[in-house]
């Protein structure tokens, strides 16, 4: 890719004001109109040490709305690197809705990185380039526009660029012995960059090479490419708005029901084996083996995502607060899901669970999950049947960069039946201190019972990994259900260690 590059390219002082001064009329127009059709977008800036990242990305946001962008300057020594999977810090960042997120080096200087300086063994080169196309996609599916450049010079100019930085003592801290060995390793990082740009380069999310020996040429052709980018997308947007709302309602909100083998939900029963009379034992000694094995998954670093959802009144409250007094309260967090905020809502739906991910040692309990997409979002048609049915992949791939970070991930739907429900919801609404418990809302869901068992069905079939499988619970008993759920976390607990 970067030998096709015509790195002789040069524009004079007077042609570069004149193109610049309508490019930037042309991008603060487009800004605008990003903004107000609600599309995020990431523009990627990698390329050599010395290559100009700084002042290029300076004459490109001289153009747009101050308001409307953010610049992310990728620290690689930050103490979050180590502690939470490789794309977590970048999730974290990705823009929101008409907000443009631009990245001074980004995922991709991560690999680069290791790779040149043999930090990244080679069996994790493939994963991570994985991940990263997944990860990319998942955001080009969303709806926001990625645009990545590399700014490629010549060893004999970067060594040119490196001497006159040194040379003044206002930026000789610029070039250190990480870019000294990097420039004097200049033909093995070339083959690295290569074939990272090959593999990465997608429909979606195409690279863009720079030829940055000249800094006038290389501006000019930065703006000129996220202008036609832009206008394209922006394009695109319009039309499929127009497309939208000249189509008629689709009646039927839950989907076409995909054919499943067998129904997972209709084979649920409690153990033959189990006997009522040694709940507590069973739960004291469960709970006493999480208590130990809390402390050694913290002196390991291993960190845990337990997942429950289940029907309304399955007992997830109660399950969670019988796992979790087994727990040191500094090691762990409970966090509740409830219905997307605004701010949430304006990214992709996977951000807000990103930010939730437990550093490495630490716990974190989920009530009601990034299930919810392929659940309440799929019956109630808050999406798209398109985007819930992505979401299925987009899970099993967020679920597995969690297990290659060396997560452990254990899910639960606590299972009951409908006249179970029936009896547990009367007798919310009888007893004065469970009266909160039970909502108009939940009356209402138990009115889309068969329409909610279908998407339960496909979920439990389509995201059930060996990584990251799927544990159904028999919980017409409560305390066969907290039993269950503490044996299967201690067991997975122990199986990590």
């Amino acid at each position: 890719m970067l030998d096709q590059l015509d790195l002789g390219q040069k524009i004079s002082k007077s042609e570069f004001k004149t193109q610049m001064d309508r490019l930037g009329i042309q991008l603060s127009a487009l800004h605008r109109r990003l903004h107000d059709l609600g599309i995020p977008a990431v523009i990627v800036f990698e390329g050599w040490d010395a290559a100009g990242r700084g002042t290029l990305i300076n004459e490109l946001i001289l153009r747009l709305d101050p308001r409307g962008f953010k610049v992310f300057a990728n620290n690689l020594c930050h103490g979050d690197v180590v502690a939470h999977p490789f794309l977590w810090r970048y999730w974290n960042t990705t823009p929101a809705a008409g907000q443009i997120m631009i990245y001074d080096k980004s995922w991709y200087d991560a690999v680069l990185s290791d790779r040149i300086d043999g930090a990244t063994k080679n069996d994790r080169v493939s994963t991570f380039y994985d991940e990263i196309v997944s990860f990319e996609r998942q955001l080009s599916d969303s709806g926001c526009l990625l645009i990545k450049f590399f700014l490629h010079i010549t060893k004999k100019e970067q060594k040119k660029r490196m001497d006159e930085l040194e040379k003044d003592p206002a930026t000789r801290w610029r070039v250190g012995e990480v870019e000294m060995r990097r420039h004097r390793k200049y033909e093995e990082y070339l083959t690295i960059i290569e074939e990272t740009l090959s593999r990465t380069d997608r429909d979606c999310s195409p690279w863009t090479p720079i030829a940055a020996m000249d800094r006038r040429f290389a501006a000019e052709k930065i703006c000129r490419t996220v202008i036609d980018t832009l206008e394209q997308r922006i394009q695109q947007k319009e039309r499929g708005e127009k497309e939208a709302q000249a189509m008629l309602p689709v009646p039927d909100v839950v989907g076409t029901p995909t054919e499943i083998p067998t129904s997972v939900l209709d084979k649920v029963a409690i153990s033959k084996d189990w006997k009522p009379d040694q709940y507590e034992k069973e739960i004291d000694r469960w709970g006493t083996k999480l208590h130990a094995l809390h402390y050694e998954t913290y002196k390991k670093k291993i960190p845990v995502l337990i997942l429950f959802e289940g029907w309304d009144a399955a007992g997830k409250g109660g399950a969670i607060k019988r796992l979790v007094e087994n727990f040191d309260p500094r090691g762990y967090e409970v966090t509740p899901i409830s219905a997307p905020n605004d701010t949430e809502r304006a990214h992709h739906y996977l951000w807000r669970f990103w930010q939730a991910v437990p550093a490495a040692g630490r716990v974190t309990v989920f009530d009601r999950t990034w299930y919810g997409r392929v659940l309440v979002e799929r019956v109630e048609g808050f999406c798209m049947e398109n985007e819930w049915r992505r979401a299925y992949r987009e899970i099993n791939e967020f679920e597995e960069q969690l297990t290659n970070f060396g997560a452990v991930i254990v899910k639960f739907w606590l299972h009951i039946d409908k006249d179970e429900q029936l009896r547990r919801f009367e007798e919310r609404e009888h007893t004065p201190e469970k009266s909160w418990k039970i909502t108009a809302e939940d009356w209402r869901n138990r009115e889309k019972w068969d329409a909610y068992k279908i998407a339960v069905d496909e979920m439990l079939f389509r995201t059930s990994t060996r990584k990251a499988p799927w544990t159904v619970v028999a919980a017409n008993s409560k305390e066969y259900a907290r039993m269950t759920v503490l044996k299967t976390v201690a067991e997975a607990m122990a199986k990590a260690l």
